[in-house]
């Protein structure tokens, strides 16, 4: 669990990590090798879940030996799939990271979301819904390993 106060704006407590594969975790399929140490740190505190429709077919490959949940989602309903996953976890204690349109129900649900500016781009609807932005996912992730960044950031 990560608890973090942020005055003038909110206090959380955050229990869960959901993160989208494509785009957000991965370029083109393939994980970057510093993305998967950081994701096992945080699973010494959080819960983490990988939500992919598996675009590429390769998030068991790319994701063995991450201590995370993957969950593979329809695609077609990715965005409504990943939203009622957020809701069904509990999205109050949910940080959620995402690039893409269907990434944006479930951002906007999150009690934090974040959106990756990577390689792949972000959709404009997607940072709309983010409470922080980024530049590439492993600083996406750090942000939840120093949680003094994220009061920095949305402190009013």
């Amino acid at each position: 669990m990560i608890e973090i106060s942020i005055p003038g704006y909110r206090s959380l407590i955050l229990e869960n990590l959901v993160l989208d594969f494509n785009g957000t975790l991965a370029f083109d399929g393939k994980l970057a090798n510093t993305t998967g140490k950081i994701i096992n740190e945080l699973a010494g505190v959080l819960k983490v879940y990988i939500l992919t429709a598996d675009t590429f077919g390769t998030v068991a490959l790319e994701c063995a030996g991450i201590q995370a949940e993957v969950v593979i989602i329809d695609q077609e309903n990715g965005g409504s799939d990943k939203a009622a996953f957020v809701e069904k976890i509990g999205a109050s204690r949910t940080v959620a990271v995402g690039n893409g349109v269907n990434d944006v129900a479930m951002l906007s649900r999150a009690a934090l979301g974040i959106a990756v500016l990577g390689p792949e781009g972000c959709a404009g609807q997607a940072l709309a819904q983010a409470d922080i932005a980024v530049k590439n996912i492993d600083e996406g992730l750090s942000l939840l390993l120093n949680p003094k960044r994220i009061t920095a950031t949305l402190r009013r």
